[in-house]
């Protein structure tokens, strides 16, 4: 695509350059939004953030472009879904399978 701007005023690149931006803005929005559909509220999902160690909680919320987690220690972090990964239920994927894992009983 081809496009000559050579020949706009600056009244006229001000609001090509708006319309450019609210383009943008909007398929960002968009992106986001179809990140954040592939979790549920309630999902247990993973994080990493930079300096800390792999972080573990539940999905209580989604925000306009982040999503509320709290940690499995009761820290609540407002996440990107980019960042975000499913955790995986053993307990449920054993049942599935028709495992069953017996442990001994303290008496």
């Amino acid at each position: 695509m081809n496009i000559d701007i050579d020949q706009l005023t600056e009244d006229e690149l001000v609001e090509l350059n708006h319309r450019v931006v609210e383009r943008l803005k909007f398929l960002e929005s968009m992106h986001t939004h179809k990140e954040m559909m592939q979790f549920n509220p309630g999902e247990q999902v993973s994080f990493e953030p930079p300096g800390r160690g792999k972080q573990i909680g539940t999905l209580v919320k989604f925000n306009k472009k982040t999503v509320t987690v709290i940690t499995e220690s009761g820290q609540k972090w407002n996440v990107s879904p980019h960042l975000l990964r499913k955790v995986k239920n053993v307990t449920s994927k054993n049942k599935k399978a028709g495992n069953v894992v017996n442990l001994p009983h303290k008496k």
